[in-house]
């Protein structure tokens, strides 16, 4: 069976730009359930390589940027620590696309409209590599931890909560 040709995103055209080594993998998108952890099983790949993006708006700094782990929710008091900002909220999902260029399930860290301040959770680093959205659904971009540091100008945090 021949392989679906890829069409690529802007994201792999900044890779590509960059001379980074990357894989895309298309996964099958499932309307109802965008989260991580149903990409991870699409991939069959463990969650934890699988990162979710998430755009966040700070009291201080206004738009910042955490990729973290798919099954761990995002810490907002650390977030908005790690970011220099006394708090911080989810980006409401209307102003996705106007903000970032992207739309739910398919926002990457990469090449949104404008570059905003990224943290990438630190536990990215122990492996060789990691998984975000190319910047479409239904698409996945694997590359290196320190790669993904690099082209998204992110610096890794402690961005989750522990334990429930």
């Amino acid at each position: 069976m021949a392989r679906q040709k890829i069409n690529k995103t802007n994201v792999a055209r900044l890779l590509d730009k960059a001379k980074v080594a990357y894989e895309l993998i298309s996964y099958e998108v499932d309307e109802s359930d965008l989260s991580a952890v149903h990409v991870a099983a699409q991939l069959g790949e463990d969650v934890e390589r699988v990162f979710k993006t998430i755009v966040l708006y700070g009291d201080k700094t206004g738009y910042f940027v955490c990729v973290v782990p798919g099954e761990h929710e995002i810490d907002l008091k650390k977030a908005a620590r790690v970011s220099g900002n006394k708090k911080c909220e989810l980006l409401p999902m209307k102003e996705l696309l106007p903000t970032t260029g992207y739309i739910r399930g398919g926002c990457s860290p990469i090449g949104m409209k404008k570059h905003f301040p990224t943290y990438v959770h630190e536990t990215a680093a122990q492996y060789d590599y990691v998984y975000v959205s190319a910047g479409q659904r239904g698409l996945q971009v694997k590359l290196s931890p320190r790669d993904l540091l690099h082209e998204a100008r992110a610096e890794y945090a402690d961005l989750i909560a522990l334990g429930l």
